[in-house]
């Protein structure tokens, strides 16, 4: 309640400088000025415009006063005791100016500096094509998915009930529907929140096996079957792990699970919920791609795939080993890179343990073709994609579409306070305080969420003509130049290739050090041939 002291302070001064003019009317100036202030305040709690004000009555606008007069002393004051900016001015303006519906384009051209090492940029043609349907979609389904479902190649990535608030992934949800695109629902289970929204949902069963549990935490198949047979579950994803805590379990306390988060985590009231580091349903990669067979059956040829960030690059090899071995192959892989974000993890694990989307990318895409088995998998990409070059960059290093959280999370209204894991979110997107999160206009919100998705299409799609293309997943690599150094520029696919399909299973050779590896992975354990 403390944030709600000056509005409560301008009230009763408001109401002393009444009482003052029983003595002498010079309490009018304090009166008109309180007066002023209290009835700014009453406004801020009632209107649902910004949430900031709902929450920060009074004192929140200065925020906005900071922002006229220059807009990087908020981030300055946001994050003060950081060296480096977690997510650009221009990318968050952006976002903004999209999901608002306002006018995107600047004066006076690139805002970067063009000269340095670096700079990326997609090559344009002299014969731009004009594209008029956005709705770019891929579908997402192998050979032995009976389901496959066609899905937009840019979605609301892993974000779970709990860690947002209810508000928000209803916000999240009704602007997917409106949108036409998916909603993955993170690892914390299928909450009230998703299913009245009614979008198109990518189930996500992590290794806490949140609404597809056992009492004692373990894999229950008929929960799952119950759960997968909703007709708003589209996909299955698998999380082995997430870019910014990559191998880290995580603790639910009991003093955080509500009515609601036990509800759709299956878990009972009172008692620690708990997230394990590894799942303990398999331990093998023949384990793995098993139970990824498992869960298609059980979802009846619903599409499942695994979401990971790569680590030892010799395990996925395993993975992949597994897949040829077994016959088994998941509908999809999204690869997390460690730029992904997170409501609370350790520093060394945000910052040191990971690796990076296009790097990961790369290698998962490689792979891929190198055992013959690309042409029957699809690739999602996670982890800071908000813009449209973001998007194109990935579908050139080999994903077929793109999830964003950050970008989603900044369209509901997410000013990057950093305060997620303190259940003070300012603006009520990441807290389950009731009062916080009633801040958070669901109505206003959910049309932001699709304007920007629709908005961020439309960018994509001008890009994707520009550069002489009628669809983006026509990007490939010699799409995207890089300068090095000075008047030194590369191309994508000189520094990021296509590796021949099948390389792996001939046993020839390359100068990226797949073989390798491939030679030490083996489909019956994580271990290394020795």
């Amino acid at each position: 309640m403390q944030r709600y002291y000056v509005f409560f302070g301008t009230i009763g001064l408001a109401l002393l400088s009444a009482l003052g003019l029983v003595w002498t009317a010079w309490a009018l100036i304090p009166l008109a000025v309180f007066g002023a202030l209290a009835a700014i305040g009453v406004y801020d709690v009632v209107q649902s415009s910004h949430a900031i004000l709902r929450n920060y009555p009074v004192i929140g606008h200065m925020r906005f006063l900071f922002e006229g007069i220059r807009p990087e002393i908020r981030q300055y004051l946001i994050e003060s005791d950081q060296d480096e900016e977690p997510f650009s001015r221009d990318d968050r303006s952006i976002i903004y100016q999209r999901a608002k519906g306002v006018e995107d384009k600047r004066p006076f051209g690139t805002r970067l500096r063009v000269y340095d090492s670096g700079y990326q940029w997609i090559t344009h043609s002299v014969v731009p094509k004009h594209i008029e349907n956005a709705d770019f979609r891929v579908r997402v389904g192998g050979p032995d998915c009976a389901r496959p479902y066609d899905l937009s190649i840019y979605n609301v990535s892993a974000m779970s009930f709990g860690a947002l608030s209810g508000n928000a992934i209803l916000a999240l949800n009704k602007g997917a529907k409106a949108g036409g695109f998916a909603h993955d629902t993170g690892e914390g289970g299928i909450s009230r929140y998703h299913r009245q929204g009614g979008a198109d949902l990518i189930y996500q069963v992590g290794s806490g096996y949140f609404g597809c549990r056992t009492p004692e935490g373990r894999f229950d198949p008929d929960k799952f079957a119950e759960q997968a047979a909703d007709p708003q579950v589209k996909m299955i994803e698998l999380k082995l792990s997430q870019g910014a805590k990559p191998g880290h379990g995580g603790v639910l306390p009991a003093s955080k699970i509500s009515p609601e988060i036990a509800e759709a985590r299956g878990v009972p009231m009172g008692t620690d919920c708990v997230s394990p580091a590894a799942h303990p349903e398999f331990s093998t990669p023949i384990g793995l791609v098993e139970f990824i067979g498992r869960l298609r059956e059980l979802s009846g040829g619903k599409p499942v795939g695994m979401k990971l960030c790569v680590g030892h690059r010799r395990e996925f090899m395993c993975i992949v080993k597994a897949m040829l071995e077994t016959d088994i192959v998941p509908d999809f892989i999204v690869v997390d890179g460690k730029e992904g974000g997170t409501g609370a993890a350790p520093l060394e694990f945000t910052n040191h343990l990971g690796m990076p989307l296009i790097e990961g990318l790369t290698f998962v895409h490689n792979a891929m073709r190198g055992a013959g088995l690309r042409d029957r998998v699809r690739i999602g990409a996670s982890g800071k994609l908000v813009q449209a070059f973001d998007i194109a960059k990935a579908l050139a290093l080999g994903a077929d579409w793109a999830n964003s959280a950050r970008g989603f999370m900044f369209a509901i209204g997410c000013i990057q306070a950093q305060a997620c894991h303190t259940n003070h979110c300012p603006v009520g997107v990441a807290t389950q305080d009731k009062l916080r999160q009633r801040a958070l206009n669901v109505e206003d919100k959910w049309q932001r969420v699709a304007r920007f998705h629709g908005n961020t299409m439309k960018a994509l799609a001008e890009m994707t003509g520009a550069a002489g293309l009628t669809h983006p997943s026509q990007f490939r690599p010699h799409h995207l130049l890089m300068r090095e150094k000075d008047r030194d520029m590369v191309t994508g696919d000189e520094v990021y290739p296509d590796l021949p399909e099948g390389f792996l299973v001939r046993g020839e050779s390359d100068a990226f050090g797949y073989l390798m590896r491939w030679n030490r992975a083996r489909a019956e354990s994580f271990d290394p041939v020795d």
